[in-house]
């Protein structure tokens, strides 16, 4: 599923749900854990405070523009405003591509999901919703035995396809109905007795000292003290938040995931079967919910020195939104002009927290990433919620290109937790020998979102920028080493758990980490800015 987020909350709110409501209002960890070093702060985070009031302090660094593939950023953010990429050759709401780069009024970024008239693509279909439709518009009306021998193998895909979609959708209306009974019911109930008690808020002492006077009332009382059971937190108001949370969640699943009537592209007005059409799309780089790329815009570079809110990895950023990713699953072609127009317009580095199963349109995607290592822009991709091993199962977009050869400048990010014990790696995090790069931080979160508000959040989704972060911090602050050097230094300069054992995401097995990625480590800043003094003042030696 395209937003980790989403997809790691909700995993989460169906196994564990008073964990969930406890750990959202009270986090388990100091609120800039991310930051801290191992060594004095005892968890595991990056070092980055470290590395500022040490290795850092009083040099000089250059701005670096991060590029923010996701859902939108809120560009007005009191901790983010101050920080965002402004393209200086563009003069603000004049309808003229006054720069000549394809796009009118591109003053903060891009907006591929949007149409020309200012509406927005929020919610889409699924990738698997997508290819079933396409293979069934080929061969639902043909007979097994009458499929041309060269077609039999995309037949197959297509019987392994309309029996999963089915399943998948199955299970999942069935989800929503329960979800849908058990949220309706229990805010009816409160409500019920909001009115009855004259009261804005209801807690579990006003119920507890309510004696019902008929069978309604009753009944109220009695479903929420039953639901209430579940919940460490005490707070009503919170438990019908995650309930409502988990309704829409499988609403959005039912009427837009999964059908087949649904199709966006009549919002963006684009010609979707010109996979390589350029300038679609509109200037709104915030959009309809930018909770999650503002999120992860804020873990990168929120204000360091505002003394509100937080402060992100990098401080002398510049972050540029590019929306190409709705509430479903991205499309290939949106991914592809997403990474060209970043690299066109300067960004350094990009953040790529999505990810799907399927990549019809993967050779536009190639070309895109291809088209970056070229221009000597670092990619970075986060590994996925699914608790898998994706040397074994398909995660995209990948490094690996359709010819079999890697890009250069590309890492894959698996998410990681405070402590260093078996629990080092986040229970949901997809993991991979092969496939995964590092481990950073990427449990209880605190970052920016929309409105001037703060939340906790938890993906792979929120490492994949800690890592971002920390690249831009090296690119600032040591201009002269190129994307593909600041990656091998991120990797070499991992923090090692000698023969740690952890549990296997997704499993009750143990592996040792060294196991499950490439490197065996955690991102440690403060490692990578001493290994890039060397390597900066050994090529000015020469």
């Amino acid at each position: 599923m395209t937003f980790q987020k989403l997809a790691c909350s909700i995993i989460i709110l169906l196994t564990a749900l008073p964990a969930l409501a406890q750990e959202a209002h009270e986090p388990a960890v100091a609120k800039d854990w991310f930051l801290k070093d191992p060594e004095t702060d005892h968890v595991q985070g990056v070092s980055a405070d470290k590395v500022y009031e040490t290795l850092l302090k009083d040099q000089p660094s250059k701005p670096i523009t991060v590029a923010i593939i996701d859902s939108g950023v809120d560009i007005n953010h009191e901790d983010l405003k101050d920080v965002i990429w402004t393209n200086e050759d563009e003069i603000p709401g004049n309808g003229i591509d006054d720069d000549k780069n394809g796009y009118i009024d591109d003053v903060h970024g891009w907006n591929f999901i949007g149409g020309k008239d200012g509406t927005n693509v929020n919610e889409d279909t699924y990738e698997l919703t997508r290819e079933y439709m396409r293979l069934k518009e080929k061969f639902a009306n043909v007979e097994a035995n009458k499929v041309p021998k060269k077609q039999r193998e995309e037949y197959e895909k297509y019987e392994k396809l309309d029996d999963k979609f089915h399943k998948l959708k199955e299970k999942n209306e069935t989800m929503y109905g329960q979800f849908a009974n058990m949220y309706l019911n229990f805010k009816k109930s409160v409500d019920t007795l909001k009115s009855v008690l004259k009261t804005d808020t209801l807690t579990l002492e006003q119920l507890k000292a309510y004696s019902p006077g008929d069978q309604t009332m009753m009944f109220a009382k009695g479903f929420i003290t039953q639901k209430m059971r579940n919940f460490d937190d005490p707070s009503i108001e919170n438990a019908l938040g995650q309930f409502k949370e988990a309704y829409d969640y499988f609403r959005v699943i039912v009427e837009y995931g999964y059908n087949e009537d649904f199709d966006s592209r009549k919002i963006v007005g684009d010609h979707y079967s010109d996979t390589y059409e350029k300038g679609y799309g509109n200037n709104d780089v915030t959009g309809p919910d930018a909770l999650h790329g503002t999120h992860v815009a804020g873990i990168v570079a929120a204000n360091r020195n505002n003394d509100i809110g937080i402060k992100g990895i990098a401080n002398n950023v510049r972050i540029m939104s590019v929306r190409a990713v709705p509430n479903g699953d991205e499309r290939d072609k949106d991914v592809a002009n997403a990474i060209i127009y970043a690299v066109d317009n300067g960004a350094s580095v990009i953040n790529m927290s999505f990810g799907k199963s399927f990549s019809p349109e993967k050779e536009a995607v190639d070309k895109a990433v291809k088209y970056a290592e070229k221009k000597g822009v670092l990619l970075i991709h986060a590994a996925g919620n699914d608790g898998e091993d994706i040397d074994k199962e398909e995660n995209f977009p990948t490094r690996i290109y359709l010819d079999g050869k890697e890009a250069k400048n590309w890492m894959e990010i698996g998410a990681s937790s405070f402590g260093s014990d078996a629990d080092f790696v986040a229970s949901f995090s997809n993991y991979g020998k092969k496939g995964v790069d590092v481990f950073a931080p990427g449990v209880e979160i605190y970052s920016t979102v929309p409105n001037n508000h703060y939340e906790i959040e938890q993906g792979t989704s929120m490492a994949a920028p800690v890592v971002t972060g920390v690249a831009a911090m090296l690119m600032s602050y040591f201009p002269d080493l190129s994307a593909t050097e600041i990656k091998d230094i991120i990797r070499k300069s991992t923090r090692k758990f000698d023969g740690l054992e952890v549990t296997i995401p997704g499993t009750k097995k143990k592996a040792e980490l060294s196991d499950l990625s490439n490197t065996g480590g955690l991102v440690n800043a403060y490692e990578a800015v001493r290994m890039a003094k060397e390597l900066q003042n050994s090529k000015v030696v020469k």
